[in-house]
């Protein structure tokens, strides 16, 4: 499986280097462009469920360090809940 970060900017201004086990991660987000938060939130659960398929159907075992990498993210994005219009850019994917 070839394994692709994709780097995203926070609301905050952070930058955090997130994991994908699969490259179908490409078919979820755009590199450059901004997602609102609830949109980001929503877009990375199908996109890492479907990379953690993905492992499973090759490997027969679902990917843990995609649902790890999730519930990353699920925890930054509580934490900007109540920040006004917050949205997150992915920047760029690394492979």
């Amino acid at each position: 499986m070839p394994v692709v970060q994709f780097e995203v900017v926070w609301p905050d201004g952070k930058t955090e280097a997130c994991y994908s086990p699969s490259s179908v991660i490409k078919e979820h987000f755009s590199a450059g462009k901004e997602y609102p938060l609830n949109e980001f939130l929503a877009t990375s659960e199908t996109a890492l469920n479907a990379a953690s398929n993905r492992v499973r159907e090759r490997f027969g075992y679902a990917c843990s360090s995609a649902m790890d990498q999730l519930g990353v993210i699920k925890t930054r994005c509580a934490s900007y809940e109540t920040t006004p219009n917050a949205s997150v850019k992915v920047t760029r994917f690394i492979d």
